[in-house]
C-alpha cells in the first residue's frame, strides 16, 4: 500500500514539474491589436494629487495623448521612465499617467526621485478601471489621438525604438 502511495505521489509531482517547465519555455503573446483603431473606453478616474475626477473625454483637448500605466513597485516602470521623460519634452503630445495599484505616497516618492513626465495623473488603486483600457499588467502605454482613437499600444516597458515610433506617429 505504501509503494502505491509513493508511486502515485511521484507520478503527480512529475506531471506538475513537467507542466511547470513546459510553461517556462512557452512564449506567451498577448495580442491587443484588435484595440488599434477603436475608441478608448470612457471612464472617470480620481486624480492622484488633486481633488476631482478626470474623464477620458478630456483627452480630446490634446492632439495626441500617451496614456501610461505605472506603479512605484514596478521594476520595468523604472526602466522605461527615462524614455517617458524624453517624450514629455515634445509639445505635440501630452503624457497622462495612471498610477496602478499603488499607494499615493509611494507614487509621489517615485516621481520625486525620477522626475514627473505627466501633465496629469489619475489613480486606479484597485486596478479595476484599467481593465477597460485592455490593461492586464504594467507597464502598458497607449497612444491615442484627439478623436480618442487608439493609435498604438505598448505592452511592457517602452524603449528607444518605441520613442522613435511614437514621435514618427505624432508628426
Amino acid at each position: 500500500m505504501k509503494k502505491i502511495s509513493f508511486i502515485a505521489i511521484l507520478f503527480f509531482v512529475t506531471i506538475i514539474l513537467y507542466i511547470f517547465f513546459v510553461s517556462l519555455n512557452s512564449k506567451k503573446v498577448y495580442d491587443t491589436s484588435e484595440l488599434i483603431g477603436k475608441p478608448i473606453s470612457k471612464i472617470d478616474l480620481n486624480l492622484l494629487n488633486k481633488n476631482g475626477k478626470f474623464n477620458t473625454e478630456d483627452f480630446s483637448k490634446n492632439n495626441f495623448t500617451l496614456i501610461n500605466f505605472f506603479s512605484s513597485w514596478c521594476g520595468p516602470c523604472r526602466k522605461e521612465h527615462k524614455f517617458l521623460m524624453q517624450l514629455s519634452k515634445n509639445k505635440d503630445m501630452k503624457i497622462f499617467g495612471i498610477n496602478f495599484k499603488d499607494k499615493k505616497s509611494n507614487a509621489n516618492e517615485f516621481l520625486n526621485k525620477l522626475g514627473n513626465p505627466y501633465y496629469l495623473i489619475a489613480a486606479d488603486s484597485t486596478g479595476k478601471k484599467s481593465i477597460s483600457f485592455g490593461v492586464y499588467g504594467i507597464p502598458e502605454t497607449i497612444l491615442i489621438n484627439k478623436d480618442l482613437i487608439i493609435v498604438k499600444k505598448y505592452i511592457g516597458p517602452i524603449d528607444q525604438n518605441d520613442v522613435k515610433e511614437i514621435l514618427k506617429e505624432i508628426k
